[in-house]
């Protein structure tokens, strides 16, 4: 697999006959070649992470595509001639000659991917986060770690060649809480923080705060086709 940042939490993963892109919100595509069928995948309907825009991109480009979509981006957006598959939590999916799909809660909007591919299994969290604010009721803080904790343990025994996981610099003293559990608990290859506003430089505090995790956390800012 080959993975290429796009921006913000959208990543473009390449296999050997087929594309995955997760949230595009915004940023240029890699050249793509034709042979291949794209599945564009969106974890819910924020701005940041579903952009309809990228189908435009995709027909330009002539690529051949489908989709699969949180079920709450089905009310918010009237798309036709595009094959779609609607995703709720907790669910499995077969797609057509392509990967199978499983889901879990987010505890935010949507869903998180698991996409089992035949070259190896990815993990794209959307927004399922540790969201621990400073300032925030502290029984809403504990109920939105509690979900996410429970939804980690459900991939616990799971292997990981990518995962795609939040690192929010705007959490403060809680930038890490959720990366730092997913990395105590599943086994991942490489995990890729996402979802940072352009603040590339929490990827760096995280490394020096955290050097044990240093050789499965990547730069994600250099991810322009690299190889897994």
């Amino acid at each position: 697999m080959k993975i290429t940042y796009i921006n913000h939490s959208g990543f473009l993963v390449e296999s050997g006959d087929c594309y995955y892109i997760f949230d595009y919100y915004r940023g240029e595509l890699p050249f793509l070649d034709r042979k291949k069928e794209v599945i564009v995948f969106c974890s819910h309907f924020h701005e940041d992470h579903f952009n309809p825009k990228i189908f435009e991109m995709l027909d330009h480009m002539g690529m051949t595509y489908q989709a699969v979509l949180a079920k709450d981006i089905r009310s918010r957006n009237h798309l036709s001639n595009i094959k779609i598959t609607y995703a709720y939590h907790d669910q499995s999916y077969e797609l057509d000659h392509g990967p199978r799909v499983d889901t879990l809660l987010s505890n935010d909007s949507g869903v998180a991917f698991i996409v089992q591919t035949k070259e190896g299994t990815i993990y794209h969290a959307g927004d399922l986060n540790d969201w621990y604010w400073e300032g925030e009721p502290e029984a809403d803080n504990r109920r939105l770690t509690a979900a996410y904790r429970a939804e980690i343990r459900k991939i616990k025994g799971m292997h990981f060649d990518a995962a795609f996981v939040p690192l929010d610099p705007r959490q403060e003293a809680h930038y890490a809480d959720g990366i730092l559990y997913f990395l105590e608990n599943v086994d991942c290859n490489a995990v890729f923080p996402m979802h940072y506003w352009e603040d590339a430089s929490v990827i760096k505090r995280f490394i020096t705060e955290y050097p044990q995790y240093k050789s499965r956390i990547k730069n994600t800012e250099c991810a322009k086709g690299e190889v897994l």
